[in-house]
């Protein structure tokens, strides 16, 4: 074989080689896609926490961001800025079988998800619906859930205050059972109870399994409650409030909160509602699912 035979020879054999390389590099590459996010009924987060994304790729968590919303309902970065078209850039994207949105701590820096695991749903194509009923998440749509109370200060020994306490409980059918049917909560979660007087919310306490008592009774008298979530307003009034009171015309929610909690007032979820009778009487609550976030993730 010539010299120039020889040449053009190699030359072809190194053509094959680099476009061999070329092809592997491609088809090893890591692509970005852009996951665009779109909420409703999420509220902004306060004291540092925030939400975060997840898509759930060969079995794994990745993130893909960490965002806030503004008051207005857009979603915006930590710092503040808005998120245009709530779009985030995310590795192998096209890859992903899932998505979670997660509420995280003030100051997380690790790549797991936080327990309360808010809204998810799975990719069927390019979108994923994301409501409270993926399995991964809270894990239930709240359509059974019923409630409710009774009117009584069994906390106090005085007969002239009756009207100032409530209690989730049923003595319908003779002895007290549980009037609230919820369904057990995930890691991550707990349940409490609110009377809103004067225009603001009073808690009646948190609590996972409503056939037992809530964690606290901060407003309730000296003698012992019934076993059940509730609470008596007797004693140490907030600003701006008057105990004992009278709850007619009062509102009542049971909402769904994130444990740890970002701050003191009713989440957004608040599956169960009700208006106390006038005059203040035993009563139910109403179902309003409408209170829970949903969302879609676009790919």
């Amino acid at each position: 074989m010539s010299r120039t035979l020889l040449r053009l020879a190699l030359v072809a054999v190194i053509a094959v080689g680099l476009a061999a390389c070329d092809s592997t590099d491609s088809d090893n590459a890591t692509t970005a896609g852009t996951l665009n996010l779109a909420f409703s009924g999420l509220e902004p987060l306060a004291n540092g926490f925030h939400y975060e994304g997840w898509v759930m790729i060969d079995g794994a968590p990745v993130t893909t961001g960490k965002f806030n919303v503004s008051d207005s309902g857009g979603l915006v970065t930590l710092q503040g800025a808005a998120i245009a078209n709530g779009a985030f850039a995310v590795d192998r994207l096209g890859d992903a079988a899932a998505f979670v949105l997660t509420i995280e701590p003030a100051g997380d820096t690790d790549a797991v998800p936080a327990a309360t695991k808010l809204i998810g749903g799975d990719f069927g194509g390019t979108s994923a619906a994301l409501t409270t009923a993926h399995p991964a998440v809270l894990g239930s749509d709240f359509a059974s859930v019923a409630g409710q109370y009774i009117i009584a200060t069994p906390t106090s020994a005085a007969m002239d205050d009756e009207a100032s306490g409530i209690w989730f409980l049923d003595v319908a059918a003779g002895g007290p059972v549980a009037g609230l049917n919820l369904p057990t909560l995930p890691e991550g979660w707990a349940y409490e109870g609110w009377v809103v007087l004067n225009g603001s919310p009073l808690s009646t306490g948190t609590f996972l399994d409503a056939a037992m008592a809530d964690a606290a009774a901060p407003f309730s008298g000296a003698q012992p409650g019934p076993p059940f979530p509730g609470e008596d307003f007797l004693v140490n009034a907030p600003a701006g409030q008057a105990f004992p009171t009278d709850l007619a015309g009062a509102t009542v929610v049971i909402s769904v909160e994130p444990s740890p909690d970002d701050s003191p007032a009713p989440f957004a979820a608040k599956p169960l509602l009700g208006t106390v009778s006038t005059p203040a009487a035993a009563g139910a609550l109403g179902q309003n699912l409408g209170s829970l976030p949903t969302g879609t993730a676009r790919r």
